[in-house]
């Protein structure tokens, strides 16, 4: 198995659910971009764990795994102390968004 082929076509199938749940959502659903900026804005510079990460993404309309995938993107960096940041990235697009 291509376990990397895989992995794509898991997150394009998750996109697509995400799109679809967007739609169903009628107008008044917040886009991605301003979900994001909800979950930028509530983390703020404090460190979560990765359990209240999910909670959070979860909270805004994201699925848990979306943390893996900021981390992947540099929007998110473990600390030493084991808990997720948000990287200076996340707070730039969000200050840029304003």
């Amino acid at each position: 198995m291509d376990v990397p082929r895989a992995q794509a076509a898991l997150r394009q199938i998750a996109k697509g659910f995400e799109e679809l749940a967007a739609a169903l959502g009628g107008p008044d659903e917040p886009g991605e971009p301003e979900r994001t900026a909800r979950v930028i804005a509530e983390w703020g510079r404090r460190g979560l764990t990765k359990q209240e990460a999910s909670a959070l993404f979860r909270k805004h309309g994201f699925a848990p795994q979306t943390t893996g995938g900021w981390a992947r993107g540099d929007w998110i960096a473990i600390g030493e102390d084991g808990l997720r940041y948000l990287t200076g990235r996340s707070h730039d697009w969000l200050e840029e968004r304003s």
